[in-house]
């Protein structure tokens, strides 16, 4: 028996990289799985069927997959995606959002094309097929039909820090974060897990990188572990993935290199207190440098 076994699942963004990690990881616990890529290029442009790439080798390797071509960033299309896995395997269980481009550029630079055309991709894309995969398990529910859903999105470690010249990535990245703990409040009481991954690998993305000297390979093209390696968090993703982690929701998780990392995120730090009375703006800074940031600096006066 596999991990995954009955499983029927939707990676997006499945054609290339750490999506075709995902898709092939997946198959290989037992899962069905729906391989989504548009096949555009990595900056978003043109179409292709690069999903049939991953569900050859999906095919070869013994396992069950087809392939779709949908924009998921497009609303119809990604309701489309979704009742394509039920139409053709009588329903849904898994949804890997995964599917992302890139137009990098200096913030004064940017223009308005290239912050819509990835905010589009990257956030309307997850929160799209993420709507309608959701819409599906509550009609599940409601039918009195056992349901346990499973969705992990993709963050990135640039969207959890930020990163010159990815403004618009950066957001995107952060935004699904966002995404990926309200869903998990909302979905909770209808048996749906939703958590985020932050990947790392050699994809086509880290690809356009100017210095980063790296060679892109695709996951089937690694003989031996290698820390860049794009399904280095394919593991984790199938874990997330599976009944056994039916107790896991609202999270975010690093997996780069040898490394399993839990994102604690914003959290409450140093305070301060008014004491119940109106904030001075002119003494307010001296006591955020000495009491929140603890500045030792000239002038000011002993924490």
């Amino acid at each position: 028996m596999g991990l995954l076994d009955g499983k029927i699942a939707i990676v997006t963004g499945a054609g290339h990289g750490i999506g075709r990690g995902h898709a092939m990881e997946l198959a290989r616990h037992g899962a069905k799985v729906i391989v989504n890529d548009l096949g555009s290029s990595v900056s978003g442009e043109g179409s292709g069927k690069d999903a049939d790439l991953t569900v050859d080798l999906i095919r070869e390797a013994g396992g069950d997959a087809t392939g779709n071509y949908d924009d998921v960033a497009d609303f119809d299309a990604a309701a489309r995606l979704v009742q394509q896995a039920v139409g053709e395997y009588g329903r849904l269980d898994i949804l890997v959002n995964n599917a992302g481009i890139v137009r990098d550029s200096i913030l004064h630079q940017m223009d308005e094309a290239a912050w819509d055309a990835v905010i589009r991709v990257h956030l309307k894309g997850t929160f799209a097929p993420l709507r309608h995969a959701a819409a599906y398990w509550r009609a599940e529910a409601k039918a009195g039909r056992p349901v346990a859903g499973r969705v992990i999105n993709t963050t990135s470690g640039a969207g959890l820090s930020g990163n010159v010249g990815q403004a618009n990535y950066t957001a995107a990245k952060a935004g699904i974060v966002g995404l990926t703990l309200t869903a998990s409040v909302e979905l909770a009481r209808i048996g749906v897990t939703v958590n985020c991954v932050a990947p790392g690998g050699t994809t086509r993305i880290m690809g356009t990188i100017p210095g980063a000297g790296v060679e892109v390979k695709e996951p089937d093209e690694y003989d031996e572990w290698h820390p860049l390696d794009p399904k280095i968090s394919s593991p984790l993703v199938a874990w997330l993935a599976s009944d056994e982690a039916g107790h896991v929701s609202g999270q975010v998780l690093r997996a780069i290199g040898e490394t399993i990392v839990l994102l604690e995120g914003w959290r409450y730090g140093p305070t301060i207190s008014n004491g119940g009375t109106h904030w001075d703006a002119e003494q307010l800074g001296q006591q955020i440098s000495t009491d929140i940031f603890r500045s030792r600096a000239p002038g000011l006066r002993p924490g």
